[in-house]
């Protein structure tokens, strides 16, 4: 059997050259990547005969190892063959023997890790890696950054000295330790933990520890670090949170819950300078009725918001939470002067608005509205609660009242219509008394009904809810006056008005309070009577209203009261529910209602707390 050269047994590529750089032998396998024959190779000048190895690396490692008599090698890229050598050459005094090995699978290799290195670099989380001695064999700059400490101070050594450095106590380290344990011999592809540490800083932090299974050289177990304080506090907040629904629900107190969410929201979520404003539905304003103690300290007070003024009202009518990163920027700012650089402003419902701000631009972000969202969405849930209760108070109440109403009614008309029946039969016995003559044709029986008439109309008003209102609407007093004169008893030239003011009330209801005091007035009165009805509050400071002052005969002092009860029966008593009526009707538009007497006499009615009253300028 012929023999095989020891060359040609060699698995790399294998050429030789003479101190000239002439082929003196190739293998097999380097005739294969030089695809050329051993024939046409040998004897011929390397650098004649591939030309373009003489840009390569090739002409100056060989010249370096001839020169030299060092063996040298280095790594080359062949273009066609799209595959990495690595060339050895070794000297001798007749020339060079050059092995040229494929290495491209471990230049893949060590490019991936390469990459894989700078992903490891590049990313937020600390990653470290541990031998099967729980020694670390590597950390990334992350974890540096976390843990305040160069990494040539922890490779090498044990992952004790980390949990040390990191403050993570005995038993947390413990738990470490068991969780690589479980990686390192099979028994999980993956633990995670979530444990307090240290910061830098000294500050208290959270950290998620996960571990897993990796292949290397070296490491066995990777350890991803994050930090997750954030999340963790995030947590933490949504929490309370839900605690603090608790304290809202259990409140049925509008302002209380006010003040509750903007105390949490200073509390809980560091937002120091915040308010609440609630819709003053009568008036058509947004009312502040609560504020944190910083907000108080930077303003000396919150302001009130008519319609269509400032970022306020704009937001609470639009319905939807607003972050405003720099105050500065947006125009017509309700107080351009503002200190505020930014602000968040979230509408509670149809309720009003949350507003809370900063003296620093670009304060708040995602997560603060996320959490103010929540808090508001709280709030007007404890809102709608309390209105809701408050509905059913209101209406509990005025079942009530209704039946106190009702009681006292079949009072009055049982009373009255004895007494307007008694005088009937009065009448009728004097009719037969004389039997030319027929007093009820006259004005006896004329009167009698009248009486009769008037009392059914005030229990009628009366009867029908006279604490409820209708909806309320704008009108002038002047033009109430008039009409109540017209369906009283009074002439016009009897009422003496000084002043003009227009009120929101319900209308039907309130000339029916007039008619009925100028009805008392002439019920009481002997003769003529003038009533004069002018403004209170303007000038004194006090609530304001209005007053309705009579020359009839005074109403005694000590029946003051009892002319506002229906129930009374006594000598102060007139017919019908009188000033009764005046005072319900009062009642129900949330004024009140009380009875003097003038300074020479009379008696002077005056219905105060009328918020909605403006005095006129003629």
């Amino acid at each position: 059997m012929r023999s095989v050269p020891i060359a040609d047994r060699v698995t790399d590529a294998f050429f030789a050259l003479d101190t000239g750089f002439r082929f003196t032998y190739l293998n097999e396998r380097a005739e294969t990547l030089l695809k050329r024959s051993r024939g046409e190779l040998i004897g011929r000048v390397m650098w004649d005969e591939f030309p373009q190895t003489v840009e390569t690396q090739f002409p100056d490692g060989f010249h370096r190892a001839m020169d030299e008599q060092v063996p040298v090698s280095f790594e080359i890229y062949h273009t066609h063959l799209e595959t990495w050598f690595e060339a050895r050459a070794y000297p001798s005094k007749t020339g060079l023997s050059v092995y040229m090995r494929d290495v491209t699978e471990r230049k893949a290799q060590e490019t991936t890790l390469a990459q894989h290195a700078a992903v490891v670099e590049a990313v937020h989380d600390a990653v470290v890696t541990l031998d099967r001695d729980r020694e670390i064999v590597t950390i990334n700059a992350a974890t540096e950054s976390i843990l305040g400490a160069d990494r040539s101070v922890l490779v090498g050594e044990h992952i004790e000295t980390l949990t040390e450095m990191a403050g993570v106590d005995g038993q947390h380290a413990v738990d470490i330790g068991r969780a690589i344990t479980d990686i390192d011999v099979g028994n999980a592809d993956r633990r995670q933990l979530e444990l307090p540490y240290t910061g830098p800083n000294g500050d208290d932090r959270m950290a998620e520890f996960r571990f897993v299974p990796i292949e290397d050289n070296t490491a066995t177990v990777a350890a991803v670090i994050r930090d997750v304080t954030d999340r963790h506090e995030y947590d933490r907040v949504v929490t309370s949170l839900h605690e603090i629904t608790r304290w809202l629900l259990e409140s049925d107190d509008p302002e209380e819950i006010c003040a509750i969410s903007v105390h949490a929201g200073s509390d809980l979520l560091d937002l120091p300078i915040s308010g609440v404003w609630l819709l003053e539905e009568e008036q058509g304003y947004l009312e502040p009725v609560a504020g944190t103690a910083g907000a108080h300290d930077e303003f000396g007070g919150l302001p009130r918001f008519n319609p269509g003024e400032g970022l306020v009202w704009d937001i609470f009518e639009a319905g939807e939470i607003e972050r405003f990163d720099d105050l500065g920027a947006i125009d017509d700012l309700y107080n351009p002067d503002t200190p505020l650089r930014s602000e968040i402003i979230a509408p509670i419902g149809t309720h009003g608005v949350l507003m809370t701000g900063s003296l620093d631009s670009h304060r708040f972000d995602e997560t603060d509205v996320d959490l103010i969202s929540t808090l508001v969405e709280n709030t007007r849930a404890a809102l709608d609660r309390a209105e809701r209760e408050q509905v059913l108070r209101d209406r509990t109440a005025e079942l009530e009242r209704q039946t106190e109403r009702l009681e006292a009614v079949a009072e009055v008309l049982s009373s009255d219509l004895q007494r307007q029946l008694a005088a009937v039969a009065d009448a009728l016995e004097d009719d037969r008394a004389d039997e030319w003559e027929f007093p009820l044709a006259e004005d006896t029986v004329e009167t009698t009904l009248d009486r009769a008439e008037g009392l059914v109309d005030d229990i009628r008003e009366f009867a029908r809810n006279a604490s409820r209102v209708r909806t309320r609407s704008q009108i002038r007093l002047e033009s109430a006056i008039t009409d109540a004169i017209s369906d009283s008893r009074l002439d016009e030239d009897d009422v003496i008005v000084d002043g003009s003011a227009t009120l929101r009330a319900d209308p039907d209801r309130f000339v029916h309070l007039l008619e009925t005091a100028f009805d008392s007035a002439v019920a009481r009165a002997d003769s003529d009577v003038t009533v004069q009805i002018g403004l209170v509050g303007f000038d004194d400071g006090g609530s304001r209203g209005f007053f309705v002052f009579d020359d009839a005969a005074e109403t005694p002092p000590n029946a003051h009261g009892r002319v506002l009860d229906p129930t009374a029966a006594d000598e102060t008593t007139i017919n019908g529910l009188g000033l009764a009526l005046v005072r319900a009707i009062a009642d129900a538009h949330d004024w009140e209602c009380t009875v003097t007497n003038g300074d020479n006499g009379g008696t002077r009615i005056e219905i105060r707390d009328m918020t909605t009253l403006d005095r006129r300028l003629e």
